[in-house]
């Protein structure tokens, strides 16, 4: 999801809301402690030089329960980050301490956010020998099918 996405959406909601991956809510007391700008430039595997630049929001769980983030109180620290950061219409990513620290896309679900597991990948697989899996299949499993019978004209 794009920045502006997440604007937009705080534009028009009354309260923020992120769940994670397994349906487990952030609690309501959290902070937004870090809003940023990562460029990352890099080399894959195949030796291709790339660069990546995502927006990066850090929530925190504390034990300050009286203090809630509102999406306008939000919308104006994007704003700010905007502004003193430059940033740009990127996509954002989260930040969030579990047992360790993790990272997660953001998806928009009715009037909340949701927190969606991010996974690597080779980036070079035609350039690395890095073969797509293709879906095995048994001789007898096609053979049950019948799928080219001796009449059925597919022969």
């Amino acid at each position: 999801m794009k920045l502006s996405e997440v604007k937009a959406f705080l534009k028009t909601s009354k309260g923020l809301q992120f769940n994670l991956p397994d349906g487990s809510l952030v609690p309501e007391h959290f902070h937004v402690t870090e809003v940023g700008s990562i460029h990352k430039r890099f080399i894959d595997c195949g030796g291709t030089l790339r660069e990546e630049a995502v927006v990066n929001f850090q929530l925190w769980n504390a034990d300050d329960y009286n203090h809630r983030l509102h999406p306008e109180k939000l919308l104006k620290i994007i704003e700010l980050s905007e502004e003193k950061l430059l940033i740009g219409d990127h996509e954002v990513e989260v930040e969030f301490q579990g047992t360790t620290i993790q990272k997660f896309g953001l998806e928009i679900e009715k009037d909340h956010f949701v927190l969606t597991s991010k996974h690597t990948d080779c980036l070079a697989k035609e350039n690395c020998g890095v073969l797509e899996s293709k879906p095995r299949i048994r001789i007898s499993d096609v053979a049950q099918q019948n799928v080219c019978s001796p009449n059925s004209g597919c022969c």
